[in-house]
């Protein structure tokens, strides 16, 4: 593997310089460089580039839309058969991937069947999770192509992926290849060549393929959504998102790939790549109000950012040298137009001292919400006279009372909240929404039923980055957004949860609770073994 790897670094070597003389200085820092081999996980790999092919006419930039193969079905409301037991594999157990697991500890029916990590010693601490909920323990596997025997399994059913972002797609793109649903953490696609990439796989295998956006199950933006299906806010026509959280107490805790490394995977990517690099959790809730590819599209977007200071000055401050070629500004801003006349402003910086910020704000013809820094409403009157609130600020100019926001979430509870909320705050992880998460993707895989994210939501909310870049890269213009449905984005009208019938639900939970206190007995009986083995070894 590595012998392959040096080969492919001294072909792109040789085929870089024959081209260098032909290139423009800035041009070769900000694509060429972006380009260069990086040390990851253990193997030498070219970085995600930006290097889709687009054109410039009139003014905007459209990028080029990959046609699809003869027999290629969409993966619209894809529908695969149940699973009464969902059997997953974890990748990637650094950061985030622990918590995932301890998570899926307390949902019935499903089994952990394998956890993987490059680092051994991280996923054999995950068997203590399992221990805790006497759940039996997984098969290990790390190194460099751990994750592919994983994969290969043939008792597995899911991938659960949540590793360095260089790795979501390698790890999705060898699970799905291998009959494999696949959940990936965010952002999922760092470029469009990986977006088209997942798109056709999930059409050419029939397989889920899910991105972990775990905003869209905030509590707020659950309520906020059922609201704005209900018409609380009448025509929801532009809407703001972000993410805004300065990672200065992060950066050092970002897996580094050996003792050279000062940067970090993280830091090292931001230096690399201009753009919205983390566009999800701001777009993602706001798509499904907008209803993207559920009747409406986005069709074009520019992008602009601020210089590089800060950024610049963590590389500065870690390496000891000057860094003149910080690709990814401070402070990003994306403006987006979609097929029926709304605009979408989404905002990016982890960079400068702020309180943390998705911003999240809905403005409709009738009324108002928002999300940070203050949560609250602003609505019209006459749009909920039947709800019952004081009169005193239904004008809209202000946002209702602590007592009127409590009546309008009570009434216009998402049936999401209903059904998880308790648990979920019981349970925890980011305050519950990552249970809620994990929870639906069960529910819709047990009961075959299509996610509530599918692979062109995937597609569409991390294309930001590339798209972005291109923008600001031709001085600011206008890039057309791809069709990533090709055709499809009518299909469906308006955004929904899939349910099952009250009797099959019945039916399936009932299954997946027998089937995971019989799952705890043995695993009781497998640790009490291991512990009885080890006391005899003494």
């Amino acid at each position: 593997m590595k012998a392959r790897c040096l080969a492919f670094f001294l072909y792109l070597c040789n085929y870089s310089l024959s081209f260098i003389k032909q290139l423009k200085m800035r041009y070769f820092k900000q694509e060429i460089l972006a380009g260069l081999l990086m040390l990851s996980l253990g193997t030498l790999r070219v970085y995600a580039q930006f290097d889709w092919h687009y054109t410039v006419k009139d003014g905007k930039a459209v990028t080029e839309v990959p046609v699809k193969a003869d027999g290629q079905q969409t993966a619209l409301n894809l529908v695969t058969p149940k699973l009464n037991v969902v059997r997953v594999g974890f990748v990637g157990l650094g950061m985030r991937g622990p918590g995932a697991v301890e998570r899926w500890t307390h949902i019935n029916g499903i089994e952990v069947k394998a956890l993987c990590d490059h680092e051994r010693n991280r996923a054999e601490a995950c068997q203590h999770i399992l221990r805790k909920a006497a759940m039996p323990a997984a098969a290990i596997y790390d190194g460099e192509e751990g994750y592919k025997a994983l994969c290969e399994r043939k008792d597995i059913d899911l991938v659960y992926i949540a590793t360095d972002w260089l790795h979501h797609f390698l790890v999705a793109k060898y699970a799905l290849e291998h009959g494999k649903h696949v959940a990936i953490e965010v952002p999922s696609a760092m470029n469009l060549k990986e977006c088209w990439a997942l798109v056709n796989l999930a059409e050419k295998t029939r397989l889920h393929c899910v991105m972990l956006e775990n905003c869209c199950y905030d509590f707020f933006e659950l309520n906020a959504l059922n609201m704005a299906q209900k018409g609380v806010f009448g025509e929801v026509i532009y809407a703001q998102g972000a993410y805004r959280h300065e990672l200065s107490p992060f950066w050092n805790a970002y897996w580094k790939k050996d003792a050279n490394d000062k940067l970090g995977w993280r830091l090292e990517y931001n230096s690399k790549f201009r753009g919205d690099v983390y566009p999800t959790h701001g777009l993602g809730p706001i798509a499904q109000v907008m209803n993207i590819h559920r009747g409406d599209k986005f069709t074009t977007l520019v992008a602009m950012d601020t210089k590089s200071f800060n950024g610049k000055k963590l590389v500065e401050d870690r390496l000891g040298t000057p860094c003149n070629d910080f690709q990814n500004g401070d402070h990003t801003t994306t403006l987006i137009r979609t097929e029926q006349g709304k605009v979408i402003e989404i905002h990016h910086n982890v960079m400068t001292p702020q309180p943390y910020n998705r911003m999240y704000q809905l403005t409709g013809t009738k009324g108002f919400a928002n999300k940070y820094p203050i949560e609250g409403y602003a609505v019209n009157s006459k749009n909920i006279s039947e709800t019952n609130l004081s009169a005193d600020n239904l004008t809209g100019h202000e946002y209702l009372s602590l007592a009127d926001k409590k009546k309008l979430e009570e009434k216009y509870q998402n049936p999401i909240i209903t059904r998880y909320g308790a648990e979920a705050k019981e349970v925890g992880g980011h305050g519950g929404m990552d249970f809620i998460m994990d929870s639906r993707l069960v529910y819709c895989l047990r009961n075959g039923l299509p996610t509530d994210i599918d692979v062109y939501d995937l597609a569409e909310w991390c294309c930001l980055a590339e798209l972005g870049s291109i923008s600001m890269n031709n001085g600011n213009i206008p890039v057309e957004v791809p069709d990533f449905t090709r055709g499809h984005w009518q299909d469906n009208k308006g955004f929904s949860y899939a349910f099952a019938t009250p009797q099959q639900e019945a039916q399936t939970e009932k299954e997946g609770i027998l089937f995971t206190k019989q799952l705890k007995e043995k695993g009781k009986k497998y640790w009490e073994k291991i512990d009885k083995q080890a006391k005899h070894n003494k």
